[in-house]
């Protein structure tokens, strides 16, 4: 009888544990089925480069893990009972049909996080969002058909809007970008990397406007909490994300931003066959602090997890790996970059590296990890790829959250 293993998400974090189990449990008494919504992978760091018109390559999942044992399944979830230990899923491609009932014994959550308006009134009506593929293609039409001399505002100035701001104005020098952001620029990085950030969006002609509340958004401009605003043509959300709400919905122990609360394993505290990554998940890491949601803290908790339960299905050792920070890869366009060094709970140190050996760095870091997910059982011998070991051991019993 085989343990049936559902992975749901094949974002960086879903994608890298899916082809981790294949790679520590490739046999014939274990099924591993990897759920995504989409048939591609999608390098989610990326979709600020496919906003303003770079191609990004596809990368289906069937070809991905073709040969490794992951059985990819294109379909959106629409519901996961944790005391059954069933996922419901319906055909993602719009289409009218019915919902499909998967059973599992052993569940790895990664369905992560989308855009969040904040709830301030008109940004989801008039901004753009690039959390999403759909969304970076409708900003990258809009920007298309966008006179020069029209203004460009991002909110937010955390990683996600230093990288969308510099990337439009590098790609589009015609546009007037602004970023409002609610502290100053770039304030937790060392003074090195305050000093580069600043040069490069001087150079770039980025107008920042510093300690500004956006209240509201209109179709030509942003609120500000002075009762000023700013000029826009196009507005860029980037402010924050918020989990799938899915969680939130099941009896699953969740955190009050509705995201599931795990162990050092990555593993429900409340149901112990499920495990929880990604953005999806609040893991603790050095200092006793929330592992922040990026692909730097998902990929970690990918290798944690499949190892744990790889682990605790042979009869191995658990994992014992600090999750832990070592730098901070900013892309400030395509020939400027900012790699701060942090400390393992991720504050800021002195050193940083710039300019366009940072920008070298990143790229290859952003490289680096599409490639992986991409060739799961790459250096793994082929004989070991068709070993059955002795039957896994049963699934751990459910208890109900309290």
């Amino acid at each position: 009888m085989q343990h049936r293993i559902i992975v749901l998400g094949a974002g960086y974090a879903g994608a890298t544990a899916a082809g981790r189990l294949a790679r520590r449990l490739y046999r014939e008494d274990v099924a591993i089925t990897l759920v995504n919504a989409e048939p591609d992978f999608v390098e989610r760091v990326r979709l600020h480069q496919l906003a303003v018109g770079q191609d990004l390559g596809p990368r289906p999942l069937s070809r991905m893990f073709a040969g490794t044992g992951v059985e990819p399944m294109i379909a959106r979830v629409t519901g996961v009972d944790v005391e059954r230990g069933t996922v419901t899923v319906v055909d993602a491609s719009g289409a009218p049909g019915e919902e499909r009932e998967l059973e599992y014994d052993t569940l790895v959550y990664a369905l992560g996080s989308g855009w969040s308006d904040q709830g301030v009134p008109g940004s989801a009506e008039h901004a753009h969002e690039i959390a999403s593929r759909a969304g970076a293609l409708r900003l990258r039409e809009r920007l298309a058909r966008l006179d020069a001399g029209r203004s460009v505002v991002v909110v937010g100035g955390g990683l996600t809007g230093l990288e969308a701001a510099t990337e439009i104005a590098e790609a589009r020098p015609d546009l007037r970008v602004a970023l409002a952001a609610r502290g100053a620029l770039g304030d937790w990085f060392s003074p090195k990397g305050r000093r580069h950030l600043r040069h490069v969006f001087d150079r770039l002609g980025i107008s920042v406007h510093e300690h500004a509340e956006v209240t509201g958004v209109r179709d030509d401009r942003v609120v500000l909490a002075d009762g000023t605003s700013i000029e826009a043509a196009v507005t860029v959300w980037t402010t924050g994300f918020a989990v799938h709400p899915l969680a939130r919905a099941t009896a699953l122990e969740v955190t009050e931003t509705g995201r599931i609360a795990v162990d050092a394993t990555m593993r429900s505290f409340s149901h112990p066959n499920v495990y929880a990554i990604g953005d999806a998940a609040e893991a603790m890491g050095p200092g006793d602090k929330p592992l922040r949601m990026s692909c730097a803290s998902g990929t970690p908790m990918a290798w944690q997890a499949a190892d744990a339960i790889a682990a605790r299905l042979t009869g191995g050792n658990l994992p014992d790996v600090p999750l832990r920070y070592v730098n901070q890869c900013v892309s400030l366009g395509r020939k400027e970059g900012l790699i701060q060094y942090v400390t393992a709970d991720d504050r800021a140190v002195g050193a940083a590296l710039t300019g366009r050996f940072a920008a070298l760095y990143k790229e290859l870091v952003c490289k680096g990890a599409a490639w992986a997910v991409a060739h799961p059982l790459l250096g793994m011998p082929a004989r070991r790829r068709h070993v059955v070991r002795e039957p896994v051991r049963s699934a751990p019993t459910v208890r109900a959250s309290t």
